[in-house]
């Protein structure tokens, strides 16, 4: 699967399920460049995965609710929870890393842990 132009509109129907990977990015940056070709060969190895590009440029409304302050950024959504995010390209090795471990992660432990820290902000 190649990656889909991301944007405002229908955003949150694209991270709502299952893994998205999101580079934000923009034509540019120099490291997006060198960072797109891996992002993409990803994609197209990764199938069952939503590989999204979010152009900073084009939908800065994203980039900043995101905080985003440097690009690319990366960002890993997993049923709608952002598990991962971090600025700077990654190698492949890395970008496989990261995969790995969004993969493995036991969405109802990182449920309970945003559960827990929410009701521990409520009682303060």
């Amino acid at each position: 699967m190649a990656t889909r132009q991301i944007t405002t509109e229908g955003f949150e129907d694209v991270v709502r399920e299952g893994i998205v990977l999101l580079d934000f990015w923009a034509e540019w940056c120099p490291p997006c460049r060198m960072f797109g070709p891996v992002f993409e060969k990803a994609s197209n190895t990764h199938t069952d995965i939503v590989f999204g590009k979010v152009d900073t440029e084009a939908e800065p409304q994203l980039a900043g609710a995101f905080q985003v302050s440097s690009i690319p950024t990366l960002m890993a959504f997993r049923d709608g929870i952002i598990v991962f995010a971090q600025p700077g390209a990654l190698n492949a090795t890395q970008l496989e890393r990261v995969i790995t471990a969004v993969r493995e992660l036991d969405m109802d432990d990182v449920r309970a842990t945003i559960a827990a820290r929410e009701a521990e902000e409520v009682a303060k």
